[in-house]
């Protein structure tokens, strides 16, 4: 097993944390999509709909067709979010990675490179608006090259940025992750992280039925 290493994040790995980041994204796409099928509202949808053209018309193939073409509208249905969500990092907080994350004392991006390559990534903000019990640090865009997970880089990343939010003296660390990403809750969960609440971000996502947990890990004072 190779080993890895945390460092801050460089100009020159914008282009293998954009790659990391949007393949991880997207591999959400088909566990959403497995997560919708099992919903009763989509049995009725998909079923409904084809059972109906097949008693309401003498042909049977508008009833044969109307399964694969449902499946391929609510894959596209189900698409949608995930890429939304990378064309708005792509125009935010990712457009530029030093400037959102590495030019204030409170805030840092950090990498995780394995034999000169660049693995693994996450990020911190400091939460904004008015907060109660202290200063909130945000955790955001947590991932891990398909190939190099289960080596605890990802456990590695995180006690990274929680090392960062106790010395900057931060009262907790805040994050919000959606309810398909089971590994990620047991990885937040293992740490310490707890959910408080769960919310749909957006119409899009409700539709979809993926609601998203919030999650915060207190960080008790230094002695």
């Amino acid at each position: 097993m190779s080993h890895f290493r945390i460092r801050r994040y460089q100009e020159e790995d914008f282009e293998a944390v954009w790659d990391i980041f949007t393949r991880g994204t997207l591999e959400h796409v088909p566990i959403t999509f497995r997560h919708l099928l099992k919903q009763a509202r989509t049995y009725l949808l998909l079923l409904g709909i084809p059972l109906a053209l097949f008693v309401g018309s003498k042909p049977i193939f508008p009833g044969l067709l109307a399964l694969p073409v449902l499946l391929a509208a609510t894959w596209f249905i189900i698409r949608l979010p995930w890429t939304d969500y990378i064309k708005n990092a792509r125009r935010t907080d990712m457009s530029d990675i030093r400037k959102f994350y590495l030019s204030e004392e409170g805030s840092c991006f950090w990498v995780a490179e394995s034999a000169g390559r660049v693995v693994g990534m996450v990020g911190c903000l400091p939460e904004e608006g008015p907060t109660r019990g202290g200063k909130k640090l945000q955790l955001l865009h947590m991932y891990v090259d398909r190939g190099h997970r289960g080596r605890g880089i990802a456990k590695a990343l995180a006690r990274t940025l929680l090392q960062f939010a106790r010395a900057r003296g931060y009262a907790e660390v805040t994050l919000t992750t959606s309810s398909v990403q089971y590994a990620a809750h047991r990885l937040y969960e293992s740490l310490g992280f707890f959910k408080v609440r769960e919310s749909f971000c957006s119409l899009s996502w409700r539709l979809v039925a993926i609601p998203f947990f919030h999650y915060k890990y207190p960080i008790p004072p230094l002695p």
